[in-house]
């Protein structure tokens, strides 16, 4: 979720290169404009059509906001991300109600150190301040409930607050903050997809939520994989690089696809034997010391298994490791770094 877009080469003439999309031909038509990586300080010289329903800015130098954007009323999609925005760059935009049906609205990749007013979007469904410089949630508690998928990765947050009312929330994204405690998902039944990699989690509480399909807890400090017992929905965990000894609480579900905990503190494999659907399983880096029982183990999984990590374990050096590992999965397709045909 956190990936970085590569700019491309710049422009000095945004009016001939801009990808714009129109079904007349006509640029008085236009509703997507795509500015992405014209190294644009301003908007000077660029021609915003009000038919614009799209306006992506992406990887320019902006740091103020262009009045005309204010009046685009059919405006759905905006994108300030990677650019040069202060907090007092983008406060005006809390007071532009013509474009108030705006439903993404991206700042990702700035210098904003608060979350932006953003109430008067009342159909905003896309919400994204990730890599900036926030350190508090205060101020989300004003953005529409209609929310479905909100990224705050990469700042300085360090509590989970403000956020019990986005009741419809399909993907959160805290990654690479300051969290210690997982709280106030309570009301996140409809939610997807959670992550909190890179944090200081000690312990999971995931307050009840049965609907969710995918959850990362990489990178935290984790000693103990309890609280995931009632996540029956749940087909991807992601729980490499904590503290955690013992696998566990995992034997309720039965729907998970992908399960990575690798970089633990494991000694053997328990509490998988009777997942059917397992796909993918990351055990690497840990202190696995045998595969005598790894048949037994894994035995629900057996047949489906296409993908298995267990190098930089004790066991991984064992005689006829991959031959021995291959035996017990009849359709595996990839031993670590191994790709078979």
């Amino acid at each position: 979720m956190d990936d970085q877009r590569k700019p491309s080469s710049s422009s000095s003439e945004p009016n001939k290169d801009a990808t714009m999309v129109d079904e007349d031909d006509e640029s008085s038509s236009a509703t997507v404009l795509d500015l992405t990586s014209f190294q644009l300080h301003d908007l000077d010289s660029v021609e915003l059509p009000p038919s614009l329903t799209e306006l992506d800015l992406t990887a320019n130098r902006l740091s103020t906001l262009d009045l005309r954007i204010a009046h685009l009323s059919n405006l759905r999609k905006l994108s300030l991300r990677q650019n040069l925005f202060h907090d007092a760059g983008i406060d005006p935009i809390s007071g532009w109600h013509e474009i108030s049906d705006l439903e993404e609205l991206v700042f990702r990749d700035n210098k904003l150190t608060k979350i932006p007013d953003v109430s008067i979007f009342r159909r905003l469904l896309v919400f994204d301040i990730s890599f900036n410089e926030i350190s508090s949630l205060n101020g989300l508690s004003k953005v529409s409930n209609t929310l479905k998928e909100l990224y705050v990765s990469k700042n300085e947050v360090t509590k989970m607050e403000e956020i019990d009312h986005f009741h419809e929330l399909r993907i959160l994204e805290l990654g690479s903050n300051r969290l210690r405690v997982m709280e106030n998902l309570q009301n996140f039944t409809n939610l997807q997809e959670l992550w909190l990699g890179r944090n200081r989690i000690r312990a999971i509480n995931l307050c009840g939520l049965k609907c969710i399909k995918k959850i990362s807890l990489q990178s935290n400090r984790l000693t103990s994989m309890a609280g995931l017992e009632e996540c029956i929905a749940l087909e991807e965990l992601y729980m490499s690089h904590n503290g955690i000894a013992k696998m566990e609480g995992l034997s309720t579900l039965i729907n998970l696809r992908v399960l990575d905990v690798s970089s633990n503190k494991l000694t053997a494999i328990d509490d998988i034997k009777n997942l059917p659907r397992l796909e993918d399983l990351w055990l690497n880096d840990n202190q696995i010391t045998s595969l005598e029982d790894i048949a037994e183990a894994v035995a629900g999984s057996r047949d489906k298994l296409t993908t298995i990590y267990l190098e930089r374990n004790p066991c991984a050096k064992s005689p006829n490791y991959m031959t021995t590992v291959g035996q017990v999965f009849p359709n595996i397709q990839q031993i670590d770094s191994e790709v078979f045909a």
